[in-house]
């Protein structure tokens, strides 16, 4: 099973919206002898904290430190899943495009491969939620306001 830390900021029903706790990288850019992943990724990804929400299976309460556990596994299959498969789509599609319309293949292909793309990213989407395999809550590490 793959945890991390994070601190719940709301509660939705059975689900909590949680911040994982840490930065990016591994703790070595700011001495600048690690290997600047970490400089990457404040370059390139958006500086607002993310939030994802997750089951609350340790009833935890809005403010708590908590660990989030992914079962093993699902890291995995789901990465497959989100490369192959829209892959997959978006060269079927621009395969049966092409051919389906002779007059203008390429222009077709085209069109073809950006649908497929958007229809195996949509299928995925469907897939990952209906497979009831998401981060759960396991523990409560300290409650809020103690």
């Amino acid at each position: 099973m793959n945890e991390m830390r994070a601190i719940v900021r709301s509660l939705h029903g059975a689900e909590a919206e949680i911040e994982p706790v840490g930065g990016n990288g591994c703790g070595r850019c700011a001495s600048g002898k690690g290997c600047g992943s970490g400089k990457l990724s404040q370059l390139f990804c958006s500086s607002k904290p993310r939030t994802f929400k997750v089951g609350n299976a340790a009833n935890a309460r809005v403010g708590d430190e908590v660990n989030v556990g992914l079962p093993d596994g699902v890291l995995l299959r789901n990465s497959i899943l989100m490369y192959v498969l829209p892959l997959t789509f978006m060269l079927v599609a621009a395969l049966l495009a092409s051919a389906l319309f002779a007059e203008a293949p390429d222009g077709a292909a085209m069109l073809g491969a950006v649908s497929g793309l958007l229809a195996g990213f949509l299928v995925v989407r469907q897939l990952t939620k209906r497979s009831g395999m998401q981060a759960v809550v396991r523990s409560v590490v300290s409650a809020a306001g103690s």
